[in-house]
């Protein structure tokens, strides 16, 4: 940082200050205040849903990897015990089935995921840093305008016996206030425009937000009911009636009577 630069932080610094101590007015701007509070949420969303979207497919990538190697250990259990059985043989189709769509969610929705969701979310995000700078310096002419208000305000409240004084306080108000006005009017006008456009720029990444997670439930549900076909048509009934239950219960009491499961 340059001199005269750390010599406008310090004099900034100083004007904070005193407007803390109320020895300074400070300029109110109730529309700017407004859209800032708009904008600023607006960015905290934006970053939120970058994160969760990327959190989501990393999600989706860590369920099928799981749901391979779950298969895998199924298909193990039930080749060991009978290979020919209708279990070992949906416990297989079930493993190429899960297997598919794992390899799909790398192949088929990686790229376009990518493509159409991350890469939108990222580019939106990059437009932060620039205007939060341009607020940054907005604010810092603000502190300028007022501290030039209120230098003017006190040479014409005690006048000075030096006639320059009061013209150069007078020009360097009128500068102040002119750049301030510049920054403040642009941001007052493109704030809401930047968060008009949010629709029509998030739409196309919507739609196909639905349509990857469409299609990845109709290839899962069409993968996984081709399983269905090596269970008997009395499974989904005895569901029903809760004898799956009663099944499952029945298998543990006879684990239960073996010595090495007994309690001791």
């Amino acid at each position: 940082m340059s001199w005269s630069g750390f010599k406008k932080s310090m004099n900034r610094a100083g004007t904070t200050l005193l407007q803390k101590t109320g020895q300074i007015e400070r300029t109110i701007d109730r529309e700017f205040t407004d859209e800032e509070v708009k904008y600023k949420t607006y960015e905290k969303e934006c970053q939120a849903l970058h994160k969760d979207s990327k959190a989501f497919i990393d999600a989706m990538r860590a369920m099928t990897s799981a749901q391979a190697r779950l298969a895998d250990t199924i298909d193990v259990f039930y080749g060991a015990a009978d290979k020919s059985s209708e279990g070992a043989m949906a416990a297989h189709a079930y493993k190429r089935a899960v297997e598919e769509l794992d390899t799909g969610i790398g192949r088929e929705m990686d790229a376009p995921y990518r493509q159409t969701i991350m890469e939108p979310l990222g580019k939106m995000n990059a437009y932060f840093p620039v205007v939060n700078e341009h607020i940054g310096k907005r604010n810092k002419k603000l502190l300028d305008y007022d501290a030039a208000r209120s230098r003017l305000n006190k040479i014409i409240a005690k006048p000075s016996e030096d006639p320059t004084k009061l013209p150069k306080a007078q020009q360097e108000h009128d500068d102040a206030k002119e750049v301030f006005d510049m920054l403040n009017e642009q941001l007052i006008a493109e704030l809401p425009q930047l968060l008009e456009l949010r629709v029509p720029f998030f739409d196309p990444s919507f739609e196909a937000m639905i349509r990857m997670q469409c299609k990845f439930a109709e290839e899962g549900y069409e993968k996984l009911s081709a399983v269905q076909r090596y269970f008997s048509d009395s499974v989904r009934d005895d569901y029903a009636a809760g004898q799956l239950d009663a099944q499952v219960e029945g298998v543990l009491q006879e684990m239960r009577e073996l010595s090495i499961c007994g309690a001791s």
